[in-house]
């Protein structure tokens, strides 16, 4: 009798919700004029903010308690010289590794530089490099303190997922170049993590494009920002965050028009919307999570006759490049052969995949992988933890052009002169 009770209790209470979520942000406008990364044009610092940037965080813990958390800023892109601490001081105060723990840039144009993201493309004197320095360190606190408010904020949660359309993204490669192929990635992934009432307190959404349709010197996030207010003021109490693809040889075009940056935050929140109002498939737990760091071949390095030659005669991007790489012979006596590239994977449940990439991926990558591995179950972003090169595939280097060599000369990172790969399909 005693068992035939319990079992009709049992059956009787609802289930438990497979997560519990936390969402959080923070303010990371600069408070000064700073100079801004992005365009290699740029000849003085901002002046003035359009709009305020933020870092957010979501944080997600399965019934077996594996916690894990997402960071998403409004910036060009984190570096090693950024990351590295921030992955340190995450370890250190919420027992995150690095497998548990993603930092992903919307790569707007109109953000600040931090770390060594300036390097080699500006040459900062040494006010405006204080100031800088000040601003990164602001930073690597501010986005270390929201991912212990997301943690803080941690509630049952149940998440959903499903995939939209957005189509402003245009490969650009094509621009003077009609008979190079044109690969975009137009599906908009969205997941969202809802109180069990079905209050939403979270949307993660993505889309694979770069955020350059301003270009002027004013702070401001570009088409993701805008997007992502759009959606907090649909949806009042939730925390909106944009999750980068693969948008390295992709632009929103037409640009350069502030009204367009709103319009595609609109085309982009609605795309979003579109698919909160549709059916979108329950993610059920446990998360597992993974870390690789994959070597890349760099090309062969240039002598050092050919370094000192490009700073007596190269235009100002290659003199730059050539200068640190020859610091980097003094220092060291050699230059790197090969680099790092880290990679991370999440898996939930059996119905949802996310693949992190570092660096700037051309679209093939999130086309290839998907083919592979689920078109309609896998999320594949760019832009993780240190974006320090475009990461071509071997049909762009045979074809040249802007991605596959000369954006090379302007490359910033924690290792100067990183040269194209030979990875890729």
């Amino acid at each position: 009798m005693l068992r035939v009770l319990f079992l009709a209790f049992a059956i009787a209470l609802p289930a438990l919700p497979a997560w519990k979520a936390g969402a959080a942000k923070r303010n990371i406008t600069p408070s000064e004029p700073i100079w801004m990364s992005g365009y290699a044009s740029r000849d003085k610092p901002s002046e003035g903010v359009y709009a305020p940037i933020y870092a957010k965080a979501l944080a997600l813990k399965d019934n077996s308690g594996g916690l894990s958390v997402m960071v998403t800023a409004d910036l060009v892109g984190f570096t090693r010289s950024v990351s590295d601490p921030i992955f340190a001081e995450a370890k250190k105060r919420y027992g995150l590794l690095r497998a548990q723990l993603v930092l992903n840039a919307s790569h707007t144009h109109s953000g600040p530089v931090t770390g060594q993201l300036g390097r080699p493309t500006y040459r900062l004197d040494a006010k405006e490099a204080a100031v800088v320095e000040r601003y990164t360190k602001r930073l690597i606190e501010d986005v270390v303190a929201v991912i212990g408010e997301a943690i803080d904020n941690l509630e049952p949660a149940e998440m959903a997922f499903e995939q939209g359309y957005a189509g402003f993204a245009v490969n650009r490669r094509r621009v003077g170049h009609r008979e190079y192929p044109g690969p975009v990635d137009h599906d908009v992934p969205t997941m969202t993590l809802r109180a069990p009432g079905g209050e939403l307190k979270a949307l993660v959404f993505g889309y694979s494009c770069h955020a350059t349709v301003m270009n002027q010197f004013e702070i401001h996030g570009d088409y993701p920002a805008f997007a992502q207010a759009e959606l907090e003021k649909r949806y009042p109490g939730a925390v909106a965050l944009f999750l980068n693809g693969c948008g390295a040889d992709q632009n929103p075009l037409p640009r350069r028009k502030m009204e367009l940056t709103r319009m595609y935050g609109e085309i982009l929140a609605e795309a979003a919307s579109q698919v909160l109002a549709g059916k979108m498939a329950p993610v059920a737990g446990p998360l597992s999570a993974a870390y690789k760091e994959v070597e890349v071949d760099f090309q062969p390095a240039p002598a050092r006759a050919e370094l000192e030659r490009r700073v007596r005669e190269g235009n100002a991007a290659e003199k730059s490049n050539a200068q640190l790489l020859l610091e980097e012979l003094e220092s060291t006596g050699k230059l790197p052969n090969k680099y790092e590239y880290p990679t991370r994977v999440w898996r939930l449940g059996d119905n949802l995949t996310i693949v992190f990439l570092a660096g700037e991926v051309v679209v093939d990558y999130a086309l290839q992988i998907r083919k592979k591995y689920g078109w309609d179950d896998v999320w594949v972003s760019g832009y993780n933890d240190d974006v320090f090169a475009y990461i071509p595939t071997e049909r762009i280097i045979a074809e040249g052009g802007y991605e596959g060599t000369r954006r090379c000369w302007a490359t910033a990172g924690p290792r100067p002169g990183s040269r194209r790969s030979r990875s890729g399909f």
